[in-house]
């Protein structure tokens, strides 16, 4: 088994082998070449093949398909969009906003749906997400999220408030005073259907060239290390990877997110934590940690806060840090007292990709042949979905309901050079970090959070 099974608790378990496919040999000239085979290259090429079979399309990849935040995400597909509803709608409309919106609720059933039709056995379960309140300052924040959701039209059946008894019955974590609801929401394996994704792909055809690394993107042309490839449509879909492109240094930042899971756990334990449906969940702090119940029982959890790399740098020390993973561990254990005493099998992290207004955006220039989709900020699992059927109607220039959402054509700002952005983004870490201790301490919202909050960006 290759070393790729090693990465994360998702690859050890996907049933796969692991091993590269063959790289490219030879320049080469496709229709369609897309760098990256992540969720949103898989999802293009699948769409792309799927309406036009004809279409020669290509896939290269650094190392294999779902090597990156594809293959080691927490497995939330969710209908979340970094970008709240106001600021979609400050740069487009209101309606637009609410498009988008529906867009995304209706793409973790789509994902769903191919995944049935695939036979992709990702271990999909939808059972929503619940974030609990654990202080009086989170359960203020849960009452405006909610009262905003109701000046935006959104009913109960987006988002619903719940009192301590209601918000138990999902998730027993300890000090919980309530909590928010939304059913739009499947915990996955994400591995598996990446895996099975690269598949599907190509089963219809789409050629997958691993161990392939792209060093710049150009009109009609991808430079890999050894050869040239010419297409008439170019796909960006590197998100977190991005900064190792030529020229595109500061589209967007890598920042870490880890991971541990724990042995599975027995029904006594689980009686005690709850998430019967496998709901995935989090709570009200503002350093975001994340969660779900596994198909065979084990509970991962992840959270942001490790420090920023200089100069964008990734390397494969970026899947751990032993300070975060040791937080980590002891925030589970303060969450769910019954864990205490269970093994962590597993502890990994990669990066993922943020914009410098945290928008993610997708768009395509006839005139040079180059599209692009990303800035998911750790919501990629279903937006890579809406991506790939997005950049589908672009490249063949189908008008759909699609191609009118506003996160079309975004444009984010660049990240500023070196040594402000690994200033800003670790003293914005370092300050979230301030905030909830001060939450925690005062049961009061954090003047810290609110001061840093529009330099960090955030839902």
């Amino acid at each position: 088994m290759s070393d790729y099974a090693g990465i994360s608790l998702w690859h050890e378990t996907a049933g796969e082998d692991w091993e590269p496919r063959p790289a490219l040999m030879g320049d080469l000239e496709v229709d369609v070449a897309i760098v990256g085979a992540g969720y949103t290259g898989l999802w293009t090429a699948y769409y792309l093949a799927e309406a036009r079979p004809d279409l020669k399309v290509a896939i290269l990849e650094a190392e294999v398909a779902g090597f990156g935040a594809s293959g080691r995400n927490g497995g939330w597909c969710s209908a979340l969009f970094p970008a709240s509803l106001d600021k979609v709608a400050a740069g487009s409309s209101r309606e637009a906003a609410l498009a988008q919106d529906r867009a995304m609720r209706e793409t973790v059933d789509e994902v769903i749906r191919v995944a049935a039709a695939e036979g992709i056995d990702a271990d999909i379960a939808k059972g929503g997400t619940v974030v609990v309140a654990r202080t009086p300052a989170q359960l203020e924040r849960a009452r405006h999220e909610v009262e905003h959701a109701r000046s935006w039209g959104l009913g109960e059946a987006e988002l619903s408030l719940l009192d301590q008894e209601a918000a138990e019955k999902r998730l027993a974590a300890t000090g919980t005073l309530g909590a928010t609801y939304t059913p739009d929401c499947a915990a996955i394996h994400p591995a598996k259907l990446v895996r099975g994704l690269a598949r599907a792909v190509e089963a219809r055809g789409v050629t997958i060239y691993e161990q392939t690394r792209v060093t710049s993107i150009e009109p009609h042309l991808l430079r890999t290390e050894r050869d040239v490839v010419s297409a008439d449509v170019v796909v960006r879909a590197t998100e977190g990877y991005t900064p190792t492109l030529a020229g595109l240094e500061r589209e967007v930042i890598p920042v870490r997110s880890l991971i541990v899971a724990t042995e599975p756990l027995t029904d006594l334990v689980w009686a005690s934590i709850g998430l019967e449906e496998r709901e995935t969940f989090s709570d009200g702090r503002h350093l975001l940690i994340y969660g779900q119940r596994t198909a065979d029982d084990r509970l991962v959890f992840g959270g942001r806060g490790a420090p920023y790399s200089f100069g964008s740098k990734i390397t494969h020390a970026d899947s751990s840090d032993l300070r975060t993973h040791r937080r980590l561990q002891e925030t589970l254990v303060e969450l769910f007292p019954a864990v205490r005493g269970h093994s962590i099998t597993h502890r990994w992290g990669g990066v993922l990709g943020i914009p410098r207004d945290w928008h993610a955006s997708v768009g395509y220039d006839p005139a040079n042949g180059i599209a692009h989709a990303g800035g998911y900020v750790g919501d990629g699992v279903a937006t890579t979905n809406l991506a790939g059927r997005t950049l589908r109607d672009l490249i063949l220039g189908t008008d759909s309901d699609l191609t009118v959402l506003p996160w079309v054509g975004h444009v984010s700002p660049r990240w500023e050079p070196e040594p402000l952005r690994w200033l800003g983004v670790n003293a914005g870490l370092r300050a979230m970090t301030v905030a909830d201790v001060e939450e925690t301490a005062t049961g009061k919202g954090s003047l810290v959070a609110r001061a840093v909050a529009p330099l960090v960006g955030g839902h």
